[in-house]
């Protein structure tokens, strides 16, 4: 049995299928830059995952038109990253980070610029923030709202009503960031 293979599939075009130790169910991926993934769990034949994704043809191809009206929209802006100066991304974010923690009053530990394919941020519980590079190929009020975000994270641990709050007092129309972010967040 083949650890992975490729099959075309009519309507989505190769679908890469690739045994999985971690997957413990089947996880259809469509992503920009790798195309459609599905991680097949030991278990799962072959066969049934590909009736599966036979199955699921309508979500994957929706899933690929919204990534192609996300590149018509913002161009092949996270597919160019590896052009970036990356010591110039590292200081505009950690400039920007430093003036608005200062800005409004916020104070963390450590920062660190990581080339993340996941997450824009994050913040640890001892206060360290972590950014994506790929933060400074972001419009301005992007990269706003996710410092902001982080920075919020090390006065409130969670994600509740209260956080979303203050978050809309310093950014404005935080859930529209997030929205618009998440469109983004297809490239990671």
């Amino acid at each position: 049995m083949a650890k992975s293979q490729i099959i075309e599939v009519e309507g989505v075009g190769p679908v890469l299928f690739e045994r999985s130790k971690r997957a413990k169910h089947l996880i259809i991926h469509v992503k920009p830059a790798t195309g459609v993934r599905v991680a097949v769990p030991y278990g799962v034949s072959m066969d049934k995952a590909e009736k599966i994704v036979y199955s699921k043809i309508g979500w994957i191809q929706k899933q690929q038109a919204k990534i192609d009206r996300i590149r018509q929209k913002y161009g092949s802006l996270l597919e160019d990253f590896g052009r970036v100066n990356k010591a110039a991304v590292r200081r505009k974010l950690i400039q920007r980070l430093e003036e608005l923690a200062e800005w409004h009053g916020f104070n963390y530990n450590r920062v660190f610029i990581r080339n993340q394919k996941t997450r824009w941020g994050s913040c640890s519980t001892s206060n360290n923030i972590n950014l994506n590079m790929k933060l400074a190929l972001l419009p301005d009020e992007l990269i706003d709202y996710v410092i902001l975000h982080e920075l919020l994270h090390t006065r409130i641990k969670n994600h509740s009503r209260g956080f979303w709050t203050e978050l809309d007092r310093l950014v404005g129309r935080a859930k529209h960031f997030a929205k618009q972010l998440k469109e983004y967040g297809l490239g990671l």
